[in-house]
């Protein structure tokens, strides 16, 4: 993996290669990359996965099979912008399916914990629209859903 830029690191118990698969096979631009695996006399059986690296949408990503000490939370998310509705709900039935959960304002938790955000790219022009009545309706929109909705966001914007 190359060492300029980001990597972000995904602490998983001992999901990390099938959760790189499941990512890789949802975003475009993905692909699996190295595979590490404990040695003898690690913490884990030798040979079962340690890390995998991984591409999705673009993003380097390390999947680390590191044990339950720690658990996904959702101080952190991954915001993933939307040109249409047809992504939104794309996104949205991939991430929520088999155990995933929604939440409220396009936030999910997909399978293994993983917050995320399914948004329309132009959310945030409308929530900082420089007209606060613009501002304030598209917003208290988005807070009364859960999978976000472009044309009802648009509707409330526009104050119809």
């Amino acid at each position: 993996m190359a060492t300029d830029g980001f990597t972000t690191c995904l602490w998983f118990d001992n999901e990390a290669e099938e959760a790189a698969h499941h990512y890789v096979s949802i975003f475009k631009n993905s692909s699996i990359g190295k595979v590490a695996r404990y040695p003898e006399g690690a913490p884990r059986p030798a040979g079962t996965v340690l890390t995998v690296e991984f591409t999705a949408n673009g993003h380097k990503f390390l999947a680390l099979n590191g044990g339950p000490e720690f658990k996904f939370n959702e101080a952190i998310s991954f915001m993933i912008f939307c040109e249409n509705q047809e992504e939104i709900d794309y996104y949205w039935t991939k991430l929520t399916e088999n155990g995933g959960e929604p939440g409220p304002c396009g936030w999910l938790k997909d399978k293994y914990g993983v917050s995320w955000q399914v948004i329309p790219d132009r959310l945030d022009a409308m929530m900082t629209d420089p007209d606060p009545a613009k501002a304030t309706r598209a917003t208290q929109a988005m807070l009364s859903m859960h999978k976000l909705d472009i044309a009802a966001l648009e509707k409330a914007y526009a104050g119809e």
